[in-house]
């Protein structure tokens, strides 16, 4: 008996309005107030996220949908689920710690386009682990889009002395996340667990992550995440990116992981627009040239997978 049917419908339209929610973040990231620091600030919005999705949570299981609580599982089975939640939930800790710094030094037009990066990954880890090869169209659009990428984080001028570390910085972002997302992506085939468990499991670990980072690497860093639990900005920030790992989530259970990330990829145009009334930001030619070129490479490499017959809809599970 199937337990869940996908739909290529609405996994498109959930991809939709989670471009939407990626193209607010960076914004409402570096409107925190000045005296914040980016590990506090992660922390904080981390916190306000566990307290989003804990209604969620709850709501499901008291409603009766058990996911993976109604799974029986033996004590190998549910240590290696374990063990998957607890490093899935350490790259999402360490992610959201690098984004909000990354977002604050390299700017945020140049981080959200940075993190369109994303596809190159998870399409890397689709063909390593899922052994899905890619066409010679494939291979050169991936290339133009390094190399689109290269020119962003050189300043526009593909000098290397010009390469922004706080760039590089932003691109460990999407490596982080196409690794979680590709992991999470089997669980949510392959098993009744629901994305608002998920979601709650995934933020709830971040936040312990985040919690011990804290208060080893920064003195007094207790004291200082627990002071901006109480900005609005992180209280903003946690509610837009539950809603956007929510919405994520349910979206890659109907399609994949590569289409769903293709369809959000014009996010960082709408990041650029709210950037110069928000932030005071001044955007450069170069850097709209290489939205323009990552834009094009992206659903150039989602044409393509299409053509090759890869991008359906899952089959239902059993």
């Amino acid at each position: 008996m199937a337990l869940f049917s996908p739909s290529t419908g609405k996994g498109i339209a959930l991809s939709l309005i989670s471009l939407i929610l990626l193209g607010l973040m960076p914004i409402i990231s570096n409107l925190r107030a000045a005296d914040v620091g980016a590990l506090s600030f992660a922390f904080a919005l981390s916190v306000w996220q566990v307290v989003f999705a804990a209604p969620l949570f709850v709501g499901e299981l008291r409603n009766g949908t058990k996911g993976i609580f109604g799974l029986d599982l033996s004590r190998r089975e549910r240590g290696r689920m374990i063990l998957v939640a607890l490093f899935t939930g350490t790259l999402f800790g360490l992610s959201t710690y690098l984004y909000v710094l990354g977002v604050e030094k390299a700017g945020a037009a140049n981080a959200a386009i940075a993190i369109q990066a994303y596809p190159l990954f998870a399409i890397l880890w689709e063909s390593l682990f899922l052994k899905r090869r890619k066409t010679a169209v494939e291979l050169a659009l991936t290339t133009v889009l390094i190399c689109s990428l290269y020119y962003l984080g050189t300043g526009g001028t593909f000098m290397m002395s010009g390469l922004s570390p706080w760039f590089l910085v932003s691109l460990g972002v999407p490596l982080l996340w196409s690794i979680a997302h590709v992991i999470i992506k089997e669980e949510l085939s392959n098993t009744p667990i629901t994305p608002a468990q998920v979601t709650f499991f995934r933020v709830a670990i971040s936040t312990l992550f985040l919690l011990v980072i804290l208060a080893v690497v920064v003195p007094a860093g207790i004291p200082l995440g627990v002071g901006a639990i109480f900005q609005t900005m992180s209280a903003i920030m946690g509610l837009v990116y539950f809603l956007e790992l929510i919405v994520w989530f349910y979206a890659v259970r109907h399609i994949d992981v590569s289409l769903a990330s293709s369809i959000t990829t014009p996010w960082p145009a709408l990041t650029m627009v709210l950037a110069v009334p928000f932030l005071g930001d001044d955007i450069a030619p170069y850097q709209v040239l290489a939205l323009m070129i990552v834009v094009a490479c992206i659903y150039g490499l989602t044409l393509a997978s299409l053509r090759k017959g890869r991008v359906e809809p899952a089959a239902p599970e059993a």
